[in-house]
């Protein structure tokens, strides 16, 4: 099942220190509160979010899933965000490990060190 608009706004919304803003027309959610930093958009259109992912990650991440994972060209080229095609993701716990990566890279540090059980799993 595809996952919606809906999906993205309740998960982001469920993670610590978050709250929607419109930004340019469209909403996103950011960590810090109202004017802390983005760490999803949905787009106009509500088929994809751009989401935080270093420049390094974006190329393998693209030739490996190309019918999900995006950039706009002469947009998001000096920036380290990728998009996400919502349809194409498998599911909300999909999404949620999405969303939760990107507000891993823009939560700040203490924040970061106060939820323990949102870092990824180490070997």
């Amino acid at each position: 099942m595809a996952t919606t608009a809906q999906d993205v706004r309740k998960i982001a919304l469920s993670l610590p220190d978050s709250s929607e803003k419109l930004a340019w027309g469209m909403p996103t959610f950011r960590v810090g509160g109202k004017n802390g930093k983005i760490f999803v958009s949905l787009a106009d259109d509500d088929t994809s979010i751009g989401v935080k992912c270093p420049k390094e990650d974006r190329a393998e991440l693209i030739g490996a899933e190309p019918e999900k994972f995006f950039i706009r060209e002469g947009h998001d080229d000096n920036y380290a965000w990728l998009r996400v095609r919502l349809a194409a993701v498998e599911d909300v716990g999909e999404l949620r490990s999405i969303l939760v990566d990107s507000w891993l890279q823009a939560a700040p540090k203490r924040l970061v060190a106060a939820h323990p059980e949102l870092a990824p799993a180490t070997d």
